[in-house]
């Protein structure tokens, strides 16, 4: 009934409220508010307005006039709030102040929160600055961040100035205030273990420890759980522990001075480290900053390492110092120090190895004194680990070096170069391989490989070479039937080498280069090697001459040669050299001697007796034969300078250089070739005249020889032919009789086979019937007799089971229970009839006869026995 008068009274009200405005559009007299509802009435004498409360039924004078309403009243359920601006102003008790013309007095520019309450109306000139809200309820671990607007005191009374700010934390309800803003919410930050919250105060405050902060500190929290910031404090982030083992410390570094955790004094730049041993979790102060996490460097026992600048017992580095660290051992490099060269494994030297040694600071090795810039050799086999005093310069190992093999060597103190050859040769702390030089041209003839025989061109020293180890002993092999010569700058004499054989310099020879004459004709500078061949050989040149008659001749001339020496007479073999361009030389001098010869013939005996003429001035005239009046060319022609020896000349092309001269040869030779030719061709033919007349006589006679065979042959044709067609009359009777016999022959025996045939399918027909019926019989015999078989066990086998179960059932219910369940019928029917007390019943339907004489006796009952 209630919850009914209350949606009523709302809905009239509602009603009302849309006529209330018509009627004040209207200027209507009675207004009905309802409950709940009020109007402002305007006194239009006075000018003074003020409320009129429902449940009323208002009724409007002259001088009034309605500016608003009915409105519903404000209503503030449970929990929740409202803002109204210019509030109306109250005493001690609560109650609305009017002033003396009876409008209420308003608290201008002011606001007032107002909380749950019963339903009031706004007096004129208040309104709603904030609708009806819900109160902000604060959870557990948040806070809201408040800022006062103005000065005031809060209820518990402390002072608050404006621009202060301050926390509201939850769980709780926050009541607003009109001097206080809210300015964010503030969640609290969950600090996990091995983790810290790092802060920083925005103006000089107190953390929640009590501890006075300055504006821009930072410090951290450790503690585990739920951290609300306070109001001044901002939250930088989250700092994370480093997690320190065995093998993993940190490197840290002091930003400015301060007293860590450890109660260490620190100072600014500083650095240290931090090991399992101070700490398993550690976890950075503001004031230290993390340089590196520092792995743990661990030595097995086979290497080493050397620290440069150690930590000393004091903490401080010793710098320009080294120690050296064998393992097996595990240790950090403490802030400042630093590996010498990583770690190094143990030196171990072979049989064939050795270590050059220096001393960088004096000390006694095993007894011996030892200077700074002292150094020695240790040769294998052996372990060595240097000491801080001393550095390994270098670690050189034995060369095995064949007969034909060899190194040069110099000694660092003397100077001296020599060479090792064919032995195992380890280099002494004095000693170093020596680059021997060589010219330029002299190395690419060495790399090039090249056959001095075959790839005597300058197009085959165009090969790509590669390249020389400068400290070998420089080797060349000379070919067979060749030579080379060394000179030994330091002994100022020159060797000759004849091939084959193997040619090793010393520290101080070198090669003779020889620079020959190449091409067609001949230019100089072609052929560079470092080898002569001896030959027999032949070199090619193009030369020009000119006749008596003017005529300009090219010869293409090919010399035969060969060196005439004994390879043991030392001065003939120095005379080998003694003409740098042998090729050149000689080509010029024999050109020479065949320009002079050519030009004292005229051009017609030049080329008539061109062989002759040039052979003559090449290897001249037999003097001994010229007593005898006999001109006898010579063999040969040799240089005695260099041994050489001309032994033939070719003439391979003879070309005329003056074009007259050549047009008038081409035509002299024409001519030549012209008669030639027609003299030729008369001859050929005469004789084809003369062939052809002796094959027309044998044709002849082979015509008449062929017709008297053809004769011949006609008569034996006709012959055969008359006895061909006696054969065929009796050979085709005969042969007709003998196909019909035989033909009935075959006729009879395929009959015979036939026959056979269907006798044999028969018998296979009726074979195959009988086993298929005898097969059928046997499966169904043997199906008959499983499915008895199994009819047989089926039935055994549920035998057993009735039996087994009568047994089981029997056993189960015992001799006693199963003789009650038999008489259990008879001795209920007993029961009944000894309950209803009758000693004798008949039941029946009544449609059957009964016999009642013989059973009156017993329906009666038995009488009594007399009593006597």
């Amino acid at each position: 009934f209630q919850h009914y008068y209350i949606t009523n009274n709302l809905s009239v009200g509602r009603i009302m409220a849309g006529r209330g405005s018509k009627a004040g559009a209207s200027d209507d007299t009675v207004i009905r508010i309802p409950p709940h509802f009020y109007i402002h009435v305007l006194d239009l004498k006075s000018n003074v307005t003020k409320p009129i409360i429902g449940p009323e039924t208002f009724v409007r004078q002259d001088n009034e006039k309605v500016v608003d309403g009915p409105t519903k009243m404000v209503i503030i359920p449970p929990n929740h709030y409202c803002v109204v601006a210019n509030p109306v102003m109250r005493d001690e008790e609560g109650e609305v102040q009017f002033d003396q013309y009876g409008q209420a007095k308003l608290l201008h520019a002011d606001q007032e929160v107002r909380l749950t309450q019963e339903p009031f109306p706004l007096y004129p000139g208040e309104s709603m600055e904030t609708k009806v809200t819900k109160l902000r309820a604060v959870p557990t671990n948040t806070a809201l961040r408040l800022r006062a607007i103005a000065d005031f005191s809060d209820s518990d009374g402390t002072k608050r100035w404006a621009h202060d700010e301050w926390l509201f934390t939850g769980p709780g309800t926050y009541i607003p205030h009109k001097n206080v803003e809210v300015v964010e919410t503030i969640r609290a930050s969950i600090i996990s273990p091995n983790q810290a919250l790092r802060l920083r105060a925005l103006k000089a405050c107190k953390d929640q420890g009590g501890k006075d902060r300055v504006c821009g500190e930072e410090w951290l929290i450790n503690k585990t759980g739920a951290y609300l910031p306070g109001a001044y404090e901002q939250v930088v982030g989250f700092i994370s522990a480093y997690v320190l083992t065995e093998n993993i410390a940190l490197h840290l570094e002091a930003l400015q001075s301060y007293k860590d955790r450890f109660d260490v004094d620190r100072k600014s730049g500083e650095q240290w480290l931090i090991t399992i041993n101070d700490s398993e979790a550690f976890i950075p102060d503001v004031y230290e900053n993390v340089i590196q996490v520092v792995n743990i460097s661990t030595l097995t026992n086979r290497q080493y390492c050397v620290i440069l600048d150690p930590m000393g017992e004091d903490g401080k580095n010793k710098l320009g110092q080294r120690k050296l660290i064998k393992g097996e051992k595990s240790f950090f490099l403490q802030p400042g120090e630093r590996l010498e060269a990583g770690i190094q494994d143990v030196h171990i030297l072979g049989e064939d190895e050795a270590i050059i040694i220096k001393a960088v600071l004096a000390f006694k090795d095993n007894g011996v004194d030892r200077a700074p810039g002292n150094m020695w050799m240790i040769r294998g086999p052996c372990e060595f680990i240097p000491t801080v005093e001393m550095e390994i310069i270098d670690r050189r190992k034995a060369m095995p070096l064949d007969e034909n093999e060899g190194i040069y060597v110099r000694d660092m103190k003397t100077g001296k170069v020599r060479a090792v050859v064919g032995q195992t040769y380890v280099l002494n702390q004095d000693e170093e391989l020596w680059d021997k030089p060589l010219p330029e041209q002299i190395e690419k003839l060495l790399n090039a490989e090249v056959d001095p025989l075959a790839d005597r061109t300058a197009r085959a020293h165009n090969k790509e070479t590669k390249g020389r180890l400068k400290s070998k002993v420089v080797s060349y092999r000379v070919p067979h039937n060749a030579a080379a010569q060394i000179y030994d700058y330091k002994a100022k004499r020159a060797r000759v080498v004849f091939g084959p054989d193997l040619v090793m310099l010393a520290p101080d020879e070198h090669f003779t280069q020889l620079s020959l004459s190449g091409g067609k004709p001949k230019r100089p500078n072609c052929i560079r090697s470092l080898c002569l061949l001896l030959g027999p050989d032949f070199m090619t040149d193009i030369i020009t001459v000119e006749t008596s008659d003017h005529a300009r001749l090219a010869l293409q001339l090919s010399y035969n040669w060969h060196f005439e020496l004994s390879k043991d007479n030392a001065e003939n073999a120095a005379a080998l050299f003694a003409v740098p361009d042998f090729v050149g030389d000689s080509c010029k001098a024999l050109a020479s001697r065949i320009r002079g010869a050519v030009a004292a013939v005229p051009f017609d005996d030049f080329h008539r007796n061109s062989a002759r003429i040039i052979r003559t001035s090449v290897f001249g005239l037999d003097e001994n034969m010229k007593k005898s009046n006999l001109f006898k060319v010579k063999d040969s022609f040799k240089f005695t300078a260099n041994k050489l020896v001309i032994t033939n000349v070719d003439i391979q092309s003879v070309e005329p250089v003056d074009q007259r001269t050549r047009d008038s040869l081409q035509k002299s030779v024409q001519l030549a070739i012209e008669i030639t030719t027609n003299s030729q061709e008369a001859s050929a033919r005469h004789e084809a005249e003369r062939l052809e007349q002796g094959a027309k006589g044998k044709l002849e006679r082979q015509k008449i020889h062929d017709e008297a065979e053809a004769e011949k042959a006609r008569t034996e044709l006709l012959k055969l032919q008359s006895l061909s067609a006696a054969v065929e009359s009796t050979g085709q009777a005969k042969a007709e009789a003998l196909s019909r016999a035989e033909s009935l022959k075959i006729e009879g025996q395929a009959a015979v086979e036939q026959a056979q045939l269907k006798a044999e399918a028969q018998n296979i027909e009726a074979e195959n019937e009988l086993r298929r019926i005898n097969d059928a019989r046997k499966g169904e015999l043997e199906y008959i007799s499983s499915t008895n078989g199994l009819e047989i066990s089926k039935a055994q086998k549920m035998a057993e089971i009735e039996t087994g179960k009568f047994q089981n059932m029997v056993t189960t219910l015992g001799p006693e229970n199963i003789a009650r369940i038999a008489t259990s019928g008879h001795d209920n029917q007993l029961a009944m009839l000894q309950a209803l007390g009758l000693q004798s019943t008949l039941i029946t339907d009544g449609s059957t006869p009964l016999n009642l004489f013989n059973t009156a006796k017993g329906l009666v009952g038995a009488l009594p026995p007399p009593q006597h």
